[in-house]
């Protein structure tokens, strides 16, 4: 059961100009069930990538790099689920590539001019004649409107959908954000195992997007954590299709900022609702690390707590065991930490401070916040003024049950 996950009604997703979204049943893993999606962009269309950190980087993710890095407009994409064609070697690069060049034919455009992606089991080849033989469907399917469509059909653990639409002005025109992504288990930033793609009607130079995706990414996707795990096949995609009239080509352009800020806002969006619908989840946390002297210092510290299956469990239970929160402070890796200086607080009441318990806490009043569905972790490291957030969730007895029944 998703975690206060909640998902537009389908009224409420705005289509994206420049946008056509198809979808077919190749039935690479289940008969009958949506597992494969096209989007189909209009010309021009700016698109920028990050993906996975993992050296068994799966053969779709190196077909996108080496996609995006060609001089060729990337005018599609092609979506399977249910086969993450992750270490399947040589064979699996030709499959990568096959999909992209059946999907050319049928779309009118060059190999390189789509993107291929994958999630789903990872070590199995790729059933490609399934998804060739498929693909016409997904194409005669291509409309506008298909967004919540898309964001079914790229489930794969994921209990409920996850989609994201909005409409601000820009200018004297009103400029649309709608985006899908997917992800339940295996996830840890850099990336984590998911798919995101955002898309936007008003234009952006491409050298711009890459920036703003990289930096987008770094504010969302890679500050969540179910389970610790990164996988073969994260892939974050932005699409700015230009079908608006609304064109940035700087930072200081007039419209920059807030389209900046609304793109991040999508992602995040995004992104937490993968952490709210992360395999056997039951509540949503928020560990936030302030007086760091970096970033870098906070995340450590931040990722040490999201991380820890003992902390996680321990939420899980509702058992206010938060000497084990302490512990992963302690192991984070700050060598000069002066733990005299360190505070602990859950929701709004303060456990630890002056290395060692509050002397006013009471477990019941700990016990209390860990019984909601929404909780917030707060530590003040004493040492600078900077600060990072991450997002996470517990682990209950149904993430071991998901993940050992997944192949079943």
């Amino acid at each position: 059961m998703a975690v206060n996950l909640q998902i537009p009604a389908q009224s409420d997703i705005h289509a994206v100009k420049g946008v056509d979204i198809g979808i077919a049943a190749a039935g690479i893993r289940k008969v009958d069930h949506p597992d494969l999606t096209v989007f189909k962009l209009a010309p021009n269309t700016a698109v920028a990538g990050v993906f996975t950190t993992n050296r068994f980087r799966a053969a779709p993710v190196q077909v996108c790099e080496v996609h995006l890095s060609s001089d060729h407009d990337t005018q599609a994409l092609v979506i399977n689920t249910g086969n993450a064609n992750a270490a399947t070697g040589d064979t699996g690069m030709e499959h990568a590539r096959r999909t992209c060049s059946e999907a050319a034919e049928l779309l009118d455009l060059r190999p390189s001019q789509v993107l291929p992606f994958s999630t789903g089991v990872i070590l199995e080849p790729l059933p490609i004649e399934k998804i060739v033989a498929s693909l016409p469907a997904a194409v005669n399917d291509l409309r506008p409107d298909n967004w919540f469509a898309a964001a079914h059909s790229i489930m794969t653990t994921d209990t409920q959908p996850k989609i994201y639409s909005t409409q601000l002005p820009l200018g004297n025109t009103t400029t649309t954000i709608t985006g899908i992504s997917k992800g339940a288990g295996m996830i840890k930033p850099n990336m984590a195992t998911m798919l995101g793609f955002l898309a936007t009607d008003a234009g952006v130079a491409p050298e711009l997007l890459k920036e703003m995706t990289r930096s987008i990414a770094n504010a969302s996707f890679n500050r969540i954590s179910v389970d610790g795990d990164t996988s073969t096949n994260d892939s974050f995609i932005i699409m700015a299709t230009g079908q608006n009239g609304v064109q940035i080509d700087s930072v200081a352009s007039p419209h920059y900022a807030t389209l900046f800020a609304s793109l991040k806002a999508a992602a995040l969006d995004l992104a937490q609702k993968i952490v709210r619908d992360g395999e056997g989840a039951t509540k949503f946390i928020t560990i936030q690390v302030d007086e760091a002297t970096s970033r870098a210092e906070a995340l450590k510290v931040a990722y040490a707590v999201a991380q820890s299956p003992l902390i996680k469990t321990a939420f899980f239970a509702s058992d206010p065991n938060l000497g084990r929160i302490l512990c992963a402070i302690g192991y984070a890796g700050i060598k000069d930490l002066d733990i005299s200086k360190v505070r602990l607080w859950l929701g709004d009441v303060l456990v630890a401070t002056k290395g060692g318990r509050n002397p006013d806490y009471q477990e019941a009043d700990g016990q209390r916040v860990m019984q909601a569905e929404e909780i917030t972790v707060r530590i003040g490291l004493g040492r600078g003024h900077d600060t990072e957030t991450v997002y996470t969730c517990d682990f209950s007895h149904e993430y071991v049950s998901i993940n050992a029944d997944y192949r079943s």
